[in-house]
């Protein structure tokens, strides 16, 4: 998936406004103007339409953990570059929202996808062991697809 795609798939589903998305970056100490994010959230057709980078994705979600949790009392190591996978993704934003695996087979299920708790757990293992799976493009769309239905509050933004 594109990285403006998942960026505006959470904005929506988690119904939250521009200063909220720029106090999350703020939160992850990372600068976005909001200039810069109007441009990264327009859509590819539009005029001033700029590509989301992987960083600004990635520091977004760190900062949405430290919006919705707070400040951890882990300390990072900051020196650790890890790549953004589709199941780091699921991770961060399971983690943010305090998802449990019985929500995340609901929010499967709104978007049509049946899983079973064992296979769900799967897409939260680390890459290399026995049991995990690669989440791709398609469940990962399915998964923010389920968030937007979840949490849908009778709004348009």
């Amino acid at each position: 998936m594109q990285t403006n795609d998942i960026l505006f798939k959470l904005k929506t589903a988690l119904s939250l406004e521009n200063e909220q998305i720029i106090e999350a970056y703020k939160l992850a100490d990372f600068e976005m103007t909001e200039e810069r994010l109007a441009n990264i959230m327009k859509r590819r057709q539009d005029k001033g339409f700029e590509e989301a980078t992987f960083e600004e994705l990635g520091v977004f979600l760190d900062g949405l953990v430290l919006l919705k949790r707070g400040p951890s009392d882990k300390v990072a190591n900051e020196d650790d570059v890890v790549e953004l996978t589709n199941n780091l993704i699921l991770k961060k934003v399971r983690v943010a929202m305090e998802l449990k695996e019985p929500e995340l087979v609901i929010l499967f299920a709104l978007a049509e996808v049946t899983l079973t708790k064992r296979q769900i757990g799967s897409l939260f293992r680390k890459e290399g062991t026995k049991n995990f799976k690669a989440c791709s493009d398609e469940l990962l769309n399915a998964f923010l697809e389920g968030l937007d239905e979840f949490y849908y509050d009778g709004e348009e933004i």
